[in-house]
């Protein structure tokens, strides 16, 4: 018997079906713990993950579960897609509200430059 998707994983599944990142424009796929948070540049065609950032790292932002940080881990994302040549992604939210910190993250990515 297959098990039932609910909450979260509905709403992760929903937006998957309607986003899908190249290499050209990958998919900015945000990860939210109840500690950390994480964003990967994914390049769905390949599967293949081109840039990653997290507040799990010894180089992240101070702090590690507030909108400060996912601001900054943002900012780190944006920052090394620029240096690997990516200016445009694909926003996926992960099935969290765009709110708090998944807003900050974006926030912080946009002023860094990456358009999406």
């Amino acid at each position: 018997m297959a098990m039932e998707l609910v909450g979260r994983d509905r709403r992760r599944n929903r937006i998957r079906k309607k986003i899908h990142g190249t290499a050209e424009k990958p998919r900015l796929s945000v990860f939210r713990s109840a500690k950390h948070i994480s964003a990967q540049l994914i390049d769905d065609d390949s599967g293949t993950t081109l840039v990653s950032a997290s507040t799990y790292q010894k180089n992240a932002p101070k702090g590690t579960g507030n909108c400060t940080s996912a601001k900054g881990i943002g900012e780190m994302i944006a920052e090394r897609a620029k240096q690997k040549g990516i200016e445009a992604v694909v926003f996926d939210r992960g099935g969290y509200r765009y709110h708090g910190r998944v807003k900050a993250l974006a926030e912080g990515a946009r002023q860094k430059g990456l358009k999406f």
